[in-house]
C-alpha cells in the first residue's frame, strides 16, 4: 500500500506523469547532488584550488549507481543529515585520498537547493511542453470552429449567443499570457545556490565570488546576486505561477465538464470502447479526464500556502523551510505535469457537437436575442424604455410560454416600429456573434507561432 498517490502503481499516472517522477525520484535527487559536487570539483579544479587529479576522480565516481542507496539511507537516519553521508560515500568509492577534497567551501544547503533547482528546471521543460501541446490543440479548436454557433452563458443562464472557437480563442489567451509567466519566473526561479555557510564564501576567500560564477556557467543556471539561503520568494513564485496554471487547465477543464452534461452534450472529452462510466449504470459516458484535472488543480492550489510559509525563515539558514519544501515542490511539479498532459489529451480529442449547439439556442424560444431587439427598439424609443418593454415580454414569454417572436409581435408599441421581417433577422443566432470571429483570428494569429 502507498501513502501517497504519486506513489501508488494504480494511481500515480492520474497524479503525475514517468517523466516527472523519475526527475523527482531518489535516484534523480542524488545524482543531482552529484552533479553539483562534480561540478564544483571541475570549477575548482581549473582555477587551482584543489588537484585536477581529485577532481577528475570526484568526476569519474559522481554517479548515483555506485552509491548504496539502502546505505545511505541508514546514515541520514543516523546522522539527521541529507549530504554528509553522501560525502562519506564518496569517499569511500573515490581512490586514495582524492575524496577529501569534495564539497570545498561549501555547505550542505548548497548542494540541496541548486540540486532541486536542477530538478525543477528540467520538470519545467517537461511542463512547459506538456502545456504548449495543450495550447496548440485548443488554438485549433478555435479556427477549426471560428463560426460554430453557441449559447453564450453568464451566470450560469444562456445570455448571447457566441461561438465556440470565440470560447477556445478565450483560452488560448489563457494559456499564452501562462506560457509567458513561466518563462519571466524562470529568469528568477533557475538561480543557483553557492554561498557556504552563512552565504559570504568566507570559506574560499578572494576566490569564492569566481568559483560561485563559473560553477552555474557550469551547471547552466543563473547566478544570484547575493544567497538565497533564507530568501525563499523565487520557490514561493514556482508554486504561485504553476498554481495559476493549473487553475487554468482546471477552468478549461470544468468548462468541457459542465458542457458534457446530458442536458447540454455540446461538448465531450475523448471517448473509445473501454472507457466505462458507472459500475451499475452501463449507459453513462463520464469525464474522468476532466474530473482529474480539475481535482489537481485545486490539489496545486494548496501548495501556494507552503511555498508562502517558506518565505518565513529565520536569521541566516532554516531547515525547516527546506524540509517543508522538500515535501511539496515535487508534488507540486509532478501534478502540474499531470493536468496539462491530461488537457492536452482533452484538447486533442474533443467532440464539438455542433448539431447540439445549434439545438440549444433555440432552447429559450428566441429570449436570447432579447438583446438585440433592444437595442434596436432603442433606435426609435431610447435605449431604457425599450428595456422596460422587452423585460415585460421577455417575463412573459417565460413564465406563460409561447415563443419571443409572437410575444414581440402582440405587443402594439413594437408592431409600429419593427416589421415582421426585422424581427426575423433580429432573432438569428448566427447572426449576432458580434466580433467573435475577429478576436479568434487575432488570437490565432498571436499564438500559433509559439504554441509549438
Amino acid at each position: 500500500m502507498s501513502a501517497y498517490v504519486i506513489d501508488s502503481a494504480l494511481f500515480r499516472d492520474q497524479f503525475s506523469t514517468a517523466a516527472t517522477r523519475s526527475i523527482f525520484s531518489d535516484e534523480q535527487t542524488v545524482q543531482k547532488w552529484l552533479d553539483v559536487e562534480a561540478a564544483l570539483a571541475r570549477v575548482q579544479a581549473r582555477l587551482g584550488i584543489i588537484p585536477q587529479q581529485a577532481a577528475d576522480e570526484i568526476q569519474a565516481k559522481a554517479r548515483v549507481e555506485l552509491i548504496d542507496l539502502a546505505e545511505l539511507k541508514q546514515e541520514m537516519d543516523r546522522t539527521s543529515h541529507p549530504i554528509v553521508p553522501l560525502l562519506r560515500a564518496m569517499k569511500k568509492v573515490c581512490d586514495g585520498d582524492t575524496g577529501e577534497f569534495i564539497h570545498w567551501g561549501a555547505t550542505t544547503q548548497d548542494i540541496v537547493d541548486t540540486g532541486t533547482i536542477l530538478q525543477v528546471k528540467e520538470a519545467l521543460e517537461q511542463i512547459e511542453n506538456n502545456y504548449r501541446r495543450a495550447q496548440a490543440h485548443v488554438i485549433a479548436l478555435a479556427e477549426r470552429h471560428r463560426d460554430q454557433t453557441m449559447a453564450g452563458r453568464s451566470h450560469g443562464q444562456q445570455a448571447l449567443p457566441i461561438t465556440f472557437g470565440f470560447k477556445a480563442a478565450v483560452w488560448a489567451a489563457e494559456i499564452g499570457r501562462n506560457l509567458e509567466r513561466l518563462r519571466q519566473m524562470k529568469e528568477r526561479v533557475l538561480v543557483g545556490q553557492f554561498s557556504g555557510a552563512v552565504g559570504t564564501l568566507a570559506a574560499l576567500g578572494e576566490q569564492g565570488i569566481a568559483v560561485q560564477e563559473a560553477l552555474f556557467r557550469e551547471l547552466g543556471l543563473a547566478c544570484p546576486e547575493i544567497c538565497w539561503h533564507v530568501a525563499r520568494d523565487g520557490m514561493a513564485e514556482l508554486a504561485c505561477v504553476l498554481a495559476i496554471c493549473t487553475s487554468t487547465a482546471g477552468k478549461i477543464a470544468h468548462e468541457i465538464y459542465s458542457l458534457q452534461k446530458t442536458e447540454t452534450a455540446e461538448l465531450e472529452e475523448p471517448f473509445t470502447m473501454g472507457k466505462v462510466g458507472s459500475s451499475t449504470m452501463p449507459h453513462k459516458r463520464n469525464p474522468p479526464a476532466c474530473e482529474g484535472i480539475v481535482a489537481i488543480s485545486r490539489v496545486v492550489r494548496s501548495t501556494v500556502a507552503l511555498g508562502l510559509e517558506g518565505m518565513m525563515a529565520e536569521h541566516e539558514r532554516d531547515k525547516i523551510v527546506l524540509q517543508t519544501e522538500r515535501e511539496f515542490v515535487a508534488r507540486l511539479c509532478c501534478m502540474a505535469d499531470a493536468a496539462f498532459a491530461k488537457l492536452a489529451y482533452v484538447t486533442a480529442g474533443l467532440t464539438v457537437r455542433g448539431n447540439n449547439m445549434e439545438r440549444n439556442l433555440s432552447v429559450q424560444k428566441g429570449l436570447l436575442l432579447s438583446e438585440a431587439v433592444m437595442m434596436k427598439l432603442g433606435d426609435h424609443l431610447g435605449r431604457q424604455e425599450a428595456h422596460e418593454l422587452v423585460y415585460e415580454i421577455c417575463m412573459d414569454v417565460f413564465e406563460q410560454g409561447g415563443t419571443f417572436k409572437d410575444g414581440l409581435l402582440a405587443n402594439p408599441t413594437i408592431a409600429r416600429h419593427l416589421k415582421p421581417e426585422d424581427i426575423d433577422r433580429m432573432l438569428d443566432p448566427q447572426a449576432y456573434t458580434g466580433a467573435a470571429g475577429t478576436f479568434v483570428d487575432r488570437v490565432v494569429a498571436s499564438h500559433r507561432g509559439v504554441a509549438t
